[in-house]
């Protein structure tokens, strides 16, 4: 035989019976049929045993098999992770100022920005409304300073103004009411209108005191001018300041307003920032959390390889080890008795049966008379002739020891069917020895 037809056969006389085994474990078994009872007990036993170390094999090349594939798949997962932390990274410094958690740092810089820039335009409009006051000054001291040129003429002047004594004293009266309710009395121009109030007052003095007064008047008159021209000095110097003040005030509000622009657009900015994040996270979670399923299922797969390389998992066990048996299974040896028996007596009926149709001779009187139709009046009986006589002792004779030899075989059959072999071999090397 070919090696294909050996494993052929091979294949056809073994049987592999899945069954439930007690304590309602899964189990199979394992049956071979052969001619020779020590071959099968070996045949069955290796086919068990191979069949342990082949899974043994199995399970531990497919533990290390998935070992390998969950530790390249984690390597990727955990590659993909550190690119979208990166860009969850990046995406934070490049929008920073504009997140999510800070909106509310954001709104509360705007609001002291808002009020900072309400400080100053308050602080601006108070040096406006002290600009305009000091030019209101300046404007009345100008007009102070006109009025003052009457009385920094000339000496004859002041002598043709005396003229109408009565008219100039009206007017230094009425500058002087204006001089009180700008400054106090010791004011140098309030002074000096009194003085001249005075001086007309005086006029019935002598001529001589009146130059000399005048003279005087007309020092003093030249000195409160450089006091006039000081305060003047001094109101250009604070209006310049003012105004520098102003200017300052505007650059930080123009900084100020920029930089409250930049927040504005960063709380605006703020929601799309959310969704965008929140994209972001939400890719970060999931690939987070099939990441620690990775590493779930690899911690699984190394213990599982490790307890198949020790032997020390799950495995198969053989229960029941195959032993030499007492009987061939094949054939049922009470099945095949009964069949021969049954088949014996078949054929053994059908063959009379066959015999006795094909038979035409006549064996009494009524054949002869259903089949010619006329009556019988007398019968011989056989005359045998010494030669029959003999053949039919003989044909006798071999009935009667076929039938013996066929109840025999009968009988050891039927001995060798329900007691065995071995019995079978009792009895028969008993009977040979009596």
């Amino acid at each position: 035989m070919f090696t294909e037809d050996k494993i052929q056969s091979l294949r056809k006389r073994l049987k592999v019976n899945l069954t439930r085994a007690r304590r309602g474990s899964d189990a199979f078994s394992i049956s071979f049929e052969g001619q020779h009872p020590e071959t099968v007990v070996k045949v069955a036993n290796a086919l068990a045993t191979y069949f342990i170390d082949q899974n043994l094999k199995t399970r531990e090349s497919q533990a290390l098999g998935t070992n390998n594939f969950l530790k390249n798949e984690l390597n990727n997962k955990e590659k993909e992770l550190e690119k979208i932390e990166e860009a969850l990274k990046q995406y934070k410094q490049r929008y920073m100022g504009e997140l999510p958690e800070q909106l509310d740092a954001n709104l509360r810089i705007l609001d002291r920005l808002q009020e900072q820039i309400k400080n100053k335009e308050d602080t601006i409009t108070s040096i406006r409304n002290n600009l305009v006051m000091l030019n209101n000054q300046h404007d009345d001291f100008e007009n102070i300073a006109i009025d003052n040129s009457i009385f920094t003429n000339s000496p004859d002047e002041l002598v043709d103004m005396d003229e109408d004594d009565s008219e100039n004293l009206s007017l230094l009266k009425e500058q002087l009411k204006q001089l009180k309710f700008r400054y106090t009395d010791r004011h140098p121009d309030v002074v000096r209108i009194k003085n001249l109030i005075a001086k007309i007052e005086s006029k019935k003095e002598q001529e001589a005191e009146k130059i000399s007064e005048e003279l005087e008047s007309e020092s003093d008159l030249d000195i409160e001018k450089s006091q006039e021209i000081d305060l003047f000095d001094m109101q250009n110097i604070q209006k310049k300041e003012l105004n520098n003040e102003i200017n300052q005030f505007k650059a930080d509000l123009y900084k100020l307003n920029k930089e409250v622009k930049i927040y504005q657009e960063r709380v605006e900015n703020t929601p799309k920032r959310e969704q965008e994040l929140l994209s972001l996270k939400r890719d970060y979670k999931n690939m987070g959390d099939s990441y620690n399923s990775l590493l779930n299922r690899k911690l699984e797969a190394t213990i599982a390889f490790n307890m198949e390389k020790q032997q020390k998992g799950e495995q198969f066990r053989i229960l029941d080890y195959a032993q030499l048996p007492e009987k061939p299974i094949s054939p049922d040896m009470k099945k095949l008795f009964l069949f021969t028996l049954a088949l014996g007596i078949g054929v053994g009926c059908g063959l009379i049966f066959l015999i006795e149709h094909f038979d035409t001779s006549f064996r009494s009187s009524e054949d002869i008379e259903s089949v010619l139709g006329i009556p019988v009046f007398a019968m011989l009986p056989t005359i045998y002739h010494p030669e029959d006589l003999k053949k039919q002792k003989i044909d006798q004779f071999l009935r009667v020891l076929f039938i013996s030899i066929s109840f025999a075989l009968l009988f050891g059959f039927a001995v060798l069917t329900f007691k065995g072999v071995e019995w079978t071999k009792e009895i028969v090397t008993r009977f040979i020895t009596m």
